[in-house]
């Protein structure tokens, strides 16, 4: 069972790692260009449906799904979730769009009682409070001139939250590869009909930036959709959280990125919401043990 665990652990650690890089890509394709993020979202749906397709064919994975409402609700909650997020990347900091779309773990809290029908504990509610103080932090409205990048990136966040509670239910049903198959197809499909009437070519180097960016998005996804076979949704999404820290170091360094005070203290806010809110039963057995 431990080793399972921390098989899960380093498969969702990879994947934030390629997502954090894949970001870095999409930032360099779309912010100040003339190229619409959702044209970076397709071509990684795009590249990502031929190589799960090819991948059922050369395994001779069934195409019939097991529990097809949960993978279809998978594949379009994941792609509204990429698209809002690649919009937050081109409009905002590459450090605050990761950030925001990371609070995804405390929503999944939120939401749990109307999923699950389990109620929400009084410390998870002083953790969501804590979430959204730090996300006020983070965006430090002025209410005069709104950046629609921050709120984006807060929407992909919450909209991520569901997508996550569906892969962990549709995991235990369907194979990894055909998870992949029909996010990638169904993601294609909806990023094509967004896409047709404000499709521009990109240039050489424009292209290559897509590229990178849809190959590591698609390697994340692999490496995401089989962690959450070896771990449960909320500790899977702590581990996924790793991805802030990766953001933090792209975004200052290649970036040049500026960390105020006020988006420091939002940070922390975050993330020790995000480790209260999904650690304290491990603390409390932990302490047990010892005391044993």
């Amino acid at each position: 069972m431990k080793s399972a665990i921390y098989k899960g652990i380093l498969l969702l650690a990879i994947s934030e790692l390629c997502f954090a890089s894949a970001t870095v890509f999409v930032k360099f394709a779309s912010s100040g260009t003339n190229i619409p993020a959702i044209e970076v979202s397709f071509f990684r749906f795009f590249l990502g449906f031929f190589i799960a397709g090819l991948t059922m064919l050369r395994t001779k994975v069934s195409f019939k799904p097991v529990k097809t409402k949960l993978v279809i609700w998978r594949a379009i909650l994941n792609t509204l979730a990429v698209i809002l997020f690649f919009l937050s990347i081109k409009y905002t900091s590459l450090t605050n769009a990761n950030m925001l779309n990371m609070t995804s773990p405390v929503f999944i809290f939120l939401f749990t009682p109307f999923i699950t029908k389990e109620k929400i504990k009084p410390e998870q509610v002083f953790y969501l409070f804590l979430t959204m103080l730090g996300i006020y932090f983070i965006i430090n409205p002025d209410f005069v001139q709104i950046n629609i990048g921050d709120w984006l990136g807060l929407l992909s966040g919450i909209v991520s939250a569901l997508a996550v509670m569906t892969l962990r239910m549709v995991r235990n049903y369907d194979s990894t590869a055909l998870i992949l198959f029909y996010l990638m197809a169904i993601g294609a499909i909806i990023n094509c009909i967004l896409l047709i009437p404000i499709f521009i070519i990109p240039s050489q180097k424009q292209f290559i930036f897509i590229i990178a960016s849809a190959i590591l998005g698609f390697s994340g996804q692999v490496f995401i959709t089989s962690g959450y076979k070896y771990i449960e949704a909320a500790k899977g999404s702590l581990v996924s959280s790793t991805r802030i820290i990766y953001a933090i170091i792209f975004g200052v360094l290649i970036f040049s990125e500026r960390i105020t005070l006020m988006w420091f203290a939002g940070s922390i806010l975050i993330i020790v919401s995000l480790v209260g809110a999904n650690w304290p039963k491990k603390i409390k057995l932990t302490l047990k043990s010892q005391m044993n």
